[in-house]
Formats: C-alpha cells, structure tokens, sequence
C-alpha cells in the first residue's frame, strides 16, 4: 500500500510528473504480461476473466509546465514499465456520490495523458484482432478513460482489443491565445483533439503487439466524445488512423467550431481573469484556478464562466466542416451515426392530451401548426408521449443523423449506418438516482453505452440500482458483435442482425429496444423538422440537481 501511495502522489504532483513514468516494484510473477512498445518494455496483469490488461500507459509526456497548452510530445523509458493500475483523470469538477454515473471517486491531475489496453486471453502479436477504440463524453470538461462504465474487459472476452485513453479537457484542452499562435507557428487551441490524434497514432504503432490489427481500428465515441470522433473525421492529421467511425449521439458533420481570431480573444479573457500577466504567468498558474473559471453545467453545476471548444486553427481543423467535405479533405470510412429513444426533450413532451398537445405546437410552429399537426396526429391522451417522442427524435438525433448519412453519401464512398437504442435500463424497484426519474427516464443519453460495452456490473458498484436481465445481456452481446464486426469488415451486420446502410432510395436504420427491428425514416417529417427545428425544452432538475453528462 505504501508503494501504491507513492505512486499515486508523484502522479498527481506536477514537478514530480516525469517521474510518473519511472519503474515501480513489478507485480506477482503470475500476473505478468509483457510487450515491447515503441515507448520501451510494458508489463500488464492477468484479470481473473483471463482478460490481459494494461492500465495507465503513457503515450505523451505530461503536459505540464512548459508543456501545459502545447501539442502532446511522445514519451519513452527504459526499463519496465508496470502498467497495472488507473491513472487520474485530466483535471475536472468532481461527481457528486449520488448521481447516476457516479463510480468511485477518482483522482485528478494534470498529468493525465495514459491510456489503458485490454486483449483477449489468447490474443498474440498474431492474432490481428479488430480494435474497438472509445472516447468518452462530458461535454468537453469532464469525463475519464478510468470509469467503470468505460471500461473493456467484456469487449475483450468477447473477441476485440479494446483501448481507451485520457484527453484534456476544458481550458486546460482547448484555449487559443494570441501568445500560444505566435510560438506554435500561427496556430493554438485543439490540445484535447490533438491528445486524441496523438493516442490513435500510438495506437496504430504498437496495437500488434497487443493482439491487434492496425488495419481493423473503429474508434467510438459517445457525447462529446462523438463529438470528438467527427472533428478526428475531418483533421488532416489523423487521417489513415481508423477504418470506421461509431458516434452516439450523435453524429454532426455540420456543426461549427471557432475561427482562431475569436478563440484567442477567448484566451485573452483567461488571461485577464488569472491576472496573469503573460503566457508564462499562465503557465504558472495552479490548474485548480483554471478549472474555476470554466464554464460549467453538469454533475450538478451551474457555473457562468468561460468556455472553449474547437478551434479553426489551420493545424488539427484548416478550414469549416463544409468548405473540407467540398474538398475531399475528410476521412472516407464507414460510419455509424447513432442515437437514443428518449434523450431528445422539446415542449410537446409535456403534453398531458390532444387540446394540450396541439396548443404547445402552436407555441413551437406557428404557422406551420397545421402542416405539423397532419404530420404527427394524436387522437388519444395515450398517444400524445410516443408521438411527441417521436417528434422530438426527428428533430434531434435522427435528423442529425440523417443528415450525417446525407453528406456521407453525396462526398464520399463509404456507407453510412444509423442506430436508435430505444432499451430502458431495469431500475431495481424503488432506488433513488439524484439525476433521473427513474419511471420516466426511458433510454436516456448514454444508456447504450454499457450494452455495446457489456458494463453492466459497473452500476451496481456500491448499491443496486439495475436488476440487468438475459434479455439485456442478449442484447449487450448482439451491440458488442456489432461493433466487433465493423472493426472486422467495415459493416456492423452480424449472422444475428442485418444492418440495412442507409441510402436516399432506401432509408432505414434499426432500433435496438425489446425488440430488435428496422425502421424507416418518413422523409417528410424530417423536412419539416430541418425547415422548423424546434428549441430544445430544458431538462427539468431532478432532486435541485441538473443532469449528469
């Protein structure tokens, strides 16, 4: 244990960062696993599963001190490297212990840049298995590689590599400055993208040694990590490191990110507000500064700060989304655009008849009531949820991911798939969530993620809150094929499911929920979503709480 503190306390300490990566005393005999990175020697541990797992590996330096706001620097050692345990999360607002996503409480650290590999227990340099890689979300300033529900010890036993990995988050991940342009050659921001173009990169060096192919890389993101699986799409510098793209919820090859001039007037802001009187000053900073002045609205935060995202920086992102899709400059590769049932909020949802429902669409459309009205009638209070529902998904994550497939199809030749994941969780009776109503939640934001993950046990971690069914492990173990599948042939269809690709003379997608069946997209519905999208209704707070990530 004493050996285990100390570790754990150099991490976290900045001026101790480099020696992160230094030996520490090698585990049990029995538990060893090594390989040889381009980084040096690797040794990992033996799960009881027979899963081989490597924890908190380096694949950049600690960008830390001079290193703090510059694209991630490789990282080499020497001798052993024990990769056996979790290393903290990029620096972040903490989770309260009553939320739903709430499994354990992690360290934070600047020091961050660590990824974790997991191979099945027959896997050899060999073997050539596809390789699921994921990215988590949080909105851009929270999330870890470390989460339970994150983790990829069933991906393995069914078949994959598995990896994920830290990126920074926040101002510390993605502020521009004036000062930064000057001495990066005209170009900052993005540090968190590039933290993920450097691991992918790592990942295609050394993924054999593992057990995996190069050639067979999906990499999946949910949320913000979706999110940052499309700006990995479009970047010039990751192009050739993945064979496929997976987002849940969702999909947006649309979306805009900030010209450098404005992203560095943002910086400035920073500035002025650590009073600092220049980019070393900044540098100087304590993290925990930083992270108070961001903006701030999950894990039960309201906090009106600064906020930084994406950059045009003519680097990682040279141009808008649209003009680099008109030149071709995107990654042709097979994507998976998908969404869940009962994420997506507007007014209608809170109809409670017929007369309620079509005075709320007259508050939403206006003028347009009548057209909306013919298109999705109700004739019955029992009716009036589904089809709001139903609306309120067209205009949100189907049509996002509609229009994904739409631009997929007409610049490149890859095949687009689309997915809705309409699966509620079984809630044990009666259990008490801070973030949810538990009889009303339905397939919420991120509910997906431990059935393509298989990560049920990660709920019930310190209570029961999910009583999982052979129904929902039927399905976990469909989703995971799915994914492994497309890694393998760049299709997701399995002997089980067949995944129609979407196309403008065919377009359907699947639902996976009780049932697994096809769907189709009523086109005209989607027109006049894309012609009249309604606002988004806030989500209500659940116990004085916001929703989590």
């Amino acid at each position: 244990m004493r050996a285990f503190r100390a570790r754990l306390f150099l991490s976290l300490t900045a001026t101790a960062a480099l020696a992160a990566c230094q030996p520490s005393p090698p585990p049990p005999p029995a538990s060893r696993t090594v390989v040889r990175v381009d980084s040096g020697p690797l040794d990992g541990r033996v799960l009881a599963s027979g899963v081989r797992a490597w924890f908190g590996v380096p694949f950049a330096k600690p960008p830390v001190q001079d290193r703090r706001w510059r694209e991630p620097e490789p990282v080499t050692w020497t001798e052993t490297y024990h990769a056996d345990r979790r290393m903290p999360a990029c620096i972040q607002v903490l989770r309260p212990h009553d939320i739903n996503h709430y499994f354990g409480e992690e360290a934070t650290s600047e020091d961050c840049l660590y990824l974790n590999v997991w191979a099945p227990a027959d896997a050899t340099p060999a073997s050539r298995r596809p390789v699921i890689v994921f990215l988590y979300g949080g909105g851009g300033t929270v999330g870890s590689a470390g989460m339970a529900n994150y983790g990829g010890e069933e991906v393995a036993r069914r078949g994959a590599v598995f990896v994920n990995f830290n990126y920074r988050l926040g101002i510390l991940g993605f502020m521009a400055h004036p000062a930064l342009s000057a001495e990066q050659g005209g170009h900052s921001g993005n540090y968190g993208y590039l933290d993920q173009t450097a691991a992918l990169g790592w990942i295609q060096r050394n993924i054999a040694a593992f057990g995996g192919d190069p050639a067979q890389v999906v990499v999946v993101g949910q949320s913000a990590g979706a999110g940052s699986v499309v700006q990995q799409i479009f970047s010039p510098r990751a192009r050739g490191l993945f064979r496929g793209a997976v987002m849940f919820s969702g999909c947006n090859f649309t979306g805009a990110n900030t010209p450098l001039a404005e992203a560095e007037r943002v910086g400035l802001d920073v500035q002025a507000a650590l009073e600092a009187d220049g980019l070393a000053a900044m540098r100087h900073a304590p993290a925990d500064r930083i992270l108070a002045l961001q903006d701030e609205f999950q894990l039960g935060r309201r906090v009106s700060g600064i906020r930084t995202g994406g950059v045009i920086d003519g680097y990682f992102m040279p141009d808008t989304k649209a003009a680099i899709l008109a030149a071709g400059g995107a990654a042709d590769v097979p994507i998976i655009a998908s969404f869940t049932h009962d994420e997506a909020n507007i007014a209608l949802k809170a109809a409670t008849s017929p007369a309620d429902y079509a005075a709320r669409a007259r508050e939403l459309f206006g003028a347009a009531t009548a057209e909306f009205l013919a298109l999705y009638p109700v004739s019955n209070d029992a009716a009036v949820r589904t089809v709001a529902q139903e609306a309120a998904n067209d205009a949100n994550g189907l049509l996002n991911a509609r229009t994904c497939a739409e631009l997929q199809a007409r610049h490149h030749t890859s095949p687009a798939f689309i997915t809705d994941f309409a699966r509620r969780h079984p809630y044990v009776p009666g259990v008490r969530i801070a973030d949810q109503d538990t009889a009303t939640v339905g397939a919420y934001h991120t509910s997906e993620v431990p059935y393509y993950l298989g990560t049920f046990d990660a709920y019930n971690m310190f209570r029961p809150t999910r009583a999982w069914t052979n129904a929902d492990r039927e399905l976990s173990e469909t989703l995971t094929a799915s994914l492994i599948a497309f890694a393998a042939t760049g299709n997701p269809s399995t002997p089980a499911v067949t995944w129609p690709a979407w196309s403008a003379t065919d377009e359907r997608y699947v639902r996976f929920g009780d049932r697994i069946a096809a769907a189709a997209i009523v086109p005209a519905r989607l027109a006049f979503m894309a012609q009249h999208r309604p606002a988004p209704a806030p989500r209500p707070r659940v116990s004085g709480r916001f929703p989590r990530d």
